[in-house]
């Protein structure tokens, strides 16, 4: 019974008789509260939505990425209103019906327990465990405020228990909610892993000031007003997920950069894997039954699971192994020997270590062999990316040890992008990317690869600040490679540049006086100085003083003149206009052909052959037939410009041909900027890297220029993708190293996993 001092308004776990209707009002406020507010959530989340996925689309490495991502932002606009409706119903039913909810198994699993391997595909899989980790980490930041619209909740439903897994506002009901909600969706995996992340981003990581709203208001109503927010933290938050742990982690550092949280994030997604491989493992090996099988065996014999220092002293023994033997000449080799001596690794380290302490350990500690398998796998993927020429990915795999070293000294190295050693091994890459015998002629790449992976291999024992020298000293090298080929860069730019502006100046010039002839017939005295002299004359002027110019104009109208000149002359008022034209031409005819470079003897000549065939024009004189056949006295320097396919528009860019246009591969040209690298094979025998310098604006051409800035070629848009469509040429990935690795390894590791449960199954 209630006591009489009690206050009416305080309701407390032994009122389990209050009315329906009382619990009707309370739920029905935390519903009104969390439906605004995750409505409004979610309208500004995929405000962002759009445009994530359109910067995305834009630095996508090729057209089918790119061409994903757009079709995902089509998909979203039409289907928004379908995901938010689904979404704010599925909560809002979920919050009416949790006083009839049943209570929870005890044997049933939280939602932020490890991934568990069940018979899911691998899209399920990607699914489950970004849905895993974004609710980990946010149940672990919000705990304090979580904790007490729990115990709240609680109470207005009669006792019921509700724990983070069952209420319909903790971020595992709302995650799973917006999953389902998701269905609606007909869109690629990896647009949804992108919506997923930005649901994180705008809607998880903002439930702080909705879980506030709902205490204050259930406070307000006398629903444990006097309530402590203390969360008890027993074994299970230390079970909780490596991704919890870590992206908690992230957040206490301050790291909110985008590109930081996608690394870590991307981390955690690959320890998840890593923990589901070991579990099924030891589920194949023992029926099921759970653990790291290899170390428990170990404990079980007595054998100690080595430490951090004694991987650390195997790792230096090997490494002064390797450091003493043949360094490699630059011959090739064979890639599947290499790929086995890094696959080996983990075994010669076992070895080692027990022939330092006596007796072989039959394994390492989970996150240790984590770290040894992330390594390895960092290393295959060097030894299997085609954007790397073969030499360099042999200097390049002589950092496995190394790199392992760093990796078990400072666990950050693969969370952090700007770490030094990661910023190392991704300009190393940048730098080998665009190697090749003849654009490195004097050795100046080769050999600074070729120093720092062997300073590294000599002078790496636990200086992590070694890294961020070398580092330095790579850039201090790069920049100045950069500023020499820039040079070199500008010279053949310039001169394409040239060549082109002239080649467009005797189109215009051929043009502009072909279009004037028309279907004319001239004289071959007035034609050869058209298609020759003034021509050229029309050409200099467009270069030196532009198409805009009165020269040029002054130069077009003498060629209306002296194409009138050449009618015949059949009345009295025809003979006054030749007379009028006359000295006007020949003065015109002076300066024009002074600037094409005449001789002045040679400019006599000339005029005086036009004095005679005018005075013929006039009836002067009798027509000469030895006048039609005249030898022109114009140097052989200047040559005539009036043929048709010097007249000819230049091609327009869209005039693709039609298999490139089908494949996109033009759209994928169109998409290349200064600065990308390609690979060319023309003959399918002689390999050739190159970087796009420069776009003319003028012709819309393709220039590459080697690793030192010398000219490799130039190409019409329409020649570049019917190239990329033959299989001729590729782009290579401009993505940084570390970046594309890590992509594969999660793609591996899922694949893994998909194919590991249905073999379970």
């Amino acid at each position: 019974m209630k006591e009489a001092n009690e206050p009416s308004k305080v309701v407390s776990l032994s009122q389990r008789q209050e009315s329906a209707e009382r619990v009707g009002d309370l739920l029905g406020a935390v519903r009104s509260i969390a439906g605004r507010r995750l409505q409004l959530l979610l309208g500004n989340m995929f405000e962002h939505v759009d445009d994530a996925l359109f910067d995305l689309a834009e630095k996508a490495e090729n057209n089918a990425a790119q061409m994903h991502y757009f079709d995902g932002m089509r998909e979203v606009r039409k289907r928004r209103p379908m995901v938010e409706r689904s979404f704010l119903t599925q909560v809002s039913r979920e919050l009416t019906g949790i006083v009839s909810r049943p209570a929870p198994s005890p044997a049933a699993a939280p939602s932020s327990a490890p991934v568990e391997l069940s018979l899911v595909a691998e899209n399920e899989l990607e699914e489950s465990l970004a849905i895993t980790s974004m609710t980990a980490k946010n149940e672990s930041r919000l705990a304090r405020d979580l904790f007490a619209v729990n115990q709240r909740l609680s109470v207005i439903c009669g006792g019921i228990k509700i724990e983070d897994s069952t209420n319909p506002v903790a971020p595992a009901a709302l995650a799973q909610a917006f999953r389902q909600a998701m269905r609606e969706l007909a869109a690629e995996m990896r647009v949804k892993l992108i919506i997923y992340k930005l649901f994180d981003r705008y809607v998880l990581s903002a439930l702080e000031e909705l879980y506030q709203e709902i205490n204050t208001e259930l406070m307000r109503a006398g629903v444990l007003p006097q309530l402590r927010h203390e969360v008890v933290r027993g074994d299970s938050a230390a079970a909780a997920p490596a991704a919890a742990g870590g992206a908690a982690a992230a957040d206490a550092e301050g790291d909110t950069d985008p590109e930081a949280e996608l690394a870590s994030e991307l981390l955690h997604t690959v320890r998840a894997l890593f923990s589901a491989r070991r579990a099924q493992a030891a589920g194949m090996a023992t029926g099921g039954a759970t653990g790291v099988a290899g170390v428990a065996g170990a404990a079980g014999r007595g054998v100690a699971v080595p430490t951090a220092n004694e991987l650390l002293g195997a790792l230096s023994v090997l490494q002064s192994q390797l450091a003493a033997g043949p360094v490699p000449s630059g011959q090739p080799v064979d890639p599947a020997m290499l790929g086995r001596e890094v696959a080996q690794l983990k075994e010669q380290l076992l070895g080692q270590l027990g022939a330092l302490r006596g007796e072989r350990p039959s394994q390492v500690s989970a996150i240790d062999e984590d770290t040894i398998d992330l390594v390895g796998m960092l290393f295959e993927f060097i030894l299997a990316d085609s954007t790397l020429p073969a030499e360099m990915q042999v200097l390049l795999a002589r950092l496995q040890i190394p790199y392992l070293k760093a990796a078990i000294l400072d666990r950050k190295l693969f969370a952090h992008r700007q770490h030094p050693a990661r910023r190392l091994l991704d300009g190393l890459a940048e730098l080998a990317k665009g190697w090749s015998e003849e654009s490195d002629r004097d050795h100046r790449v080769q050999d600074k690869i070729k120093s720092i992976v062997e300073r590294l291999l000599h002078d790496f024992d636990d200086d992590m600040g070694l890294f961020e020298r070398l580092g330095a000293e790579l850039q201090a090298f790069q920049e100045q490679s950069r500023k020499r080929a820039e040079l070199a860069e500008q010279r053949v730019a310039e001169s394409a540049r040239g060549r082109e502006k002239l080649e467009m100046a005797r189109r215009r010039a051929a043009r502009e006086i072909l279009d004037r002839i028309g279907s004319q017939t001239l004289p071959p005295l007035i034609h050869g100085v058209l298609a020759r002299a003034w021509a050229n004359h029309l050409v200099l002027t467009i270069l030196r003083q532009g198409e805009d110019s009165p020269a040029f104009a002054d130069a077009l109208r003498f060629v209306n003149e002296f194409i009138a000149s050449a009618r015949p002359v059949q009345t009295a008022e025809d003979r006054r206009t030749l007379l009028r034209m006359l000295p006007g031409i020949e003065r015109a005819l002076r300066r024009g052909l002074a600037n094409v470079a005449f001789q002045e003897s040679d400019v006599e000549r000339l005029l005086g052959q036009l004095h005679a065939y005018y005075r013929q024009q006039l009836g002067e004189v009798a027509p000469d037939s030895t006048t039609e056949d005249v030898t022109l006295p114009i140097p052989e320097s200047i040559q005539p410009l009036l043929d048709t396919e010097a007249a000819e528009p230049e091609p327009v860019q869209d005039q693709a041909a039609p298999e490139a246009a089908d494949n996109g591969e033009l759209f994928e040209v169109e998409r290349l900027k200064p600065g990308t690298w390609l690979e060319f094979c023309p003959t399918g025998d002689a390999v050739t890297r190159a970087k796009l310098s420069w776009i003319s604006p003028m012709s819309g051409r393709y220039l590459f220029v080697n690793r030192r800035g010398l000219k490799v070629g130039d190409y019409a848009p329409q020649e570049l993708a019917a190239a990329l469509s033959a299989g001729s040429a590729r782009v290579l990935p401009s993505e940084p190293l570390f970046d594309r690795a890590m992509g594969a390894i999660v793609d591996r590791l899922s694949q893994a996993a998909a194919a590991g449960t249905d073999e379970l199954a």
